[in-house]
């Protein structure tokens, strides 16, 4: 009883996505027909099986493509931030370099007056 049970969950689970290609949205409507009749058994179970693993694979392989992308473009962003923030770090130096020569050239010329 219990494989009967992991199927109903499964064609449940499928039934929540929002389903676009034809012959997945088909195999699960037949699917959901048949158990609600109590008749997704023997053949009608394996080709819903099948049209499962063949829509989930593919969307899988879509997904982690899609990860792959969006990690190496954080990666660049993440190495832009760290440039940026190694340009900013050497800009204020500068800053209180200059300033300190410009604080000292002040004194200089407040004492000399």
């Amino acid at each position: 009883m219990l494989p009967e049970v992991d199927l109903l969950d499964l064609v449940t689970r499928v039934g929540a996505f929002h389903i676009t290609d034809r012959t997945m949205k088909r195999a699960q409507q037949q699917a959901e027909a048949a158990v609600a009749n109590g008749q997704l058994d023997g053949t009608a179970r394996d080709a819903y099986l099948r049209a499962v693993r063949r829509y989930f694979e593919s969307f899988d392989s879509e997904a982690r493509a899609r990860l792959r992308d969006v990690d190496r473009r954080l990666e660049h962003v993440n190495q832009i931030v760290f440039n940026l923030t190694a340009e900013r770090a050497v800009a204020v130096k500068r800053i209180e370099a200059t300033r300190a020569v410009l604080d000292a050239l002040a004194a200089l010329e407040t004492s000399a007056s």
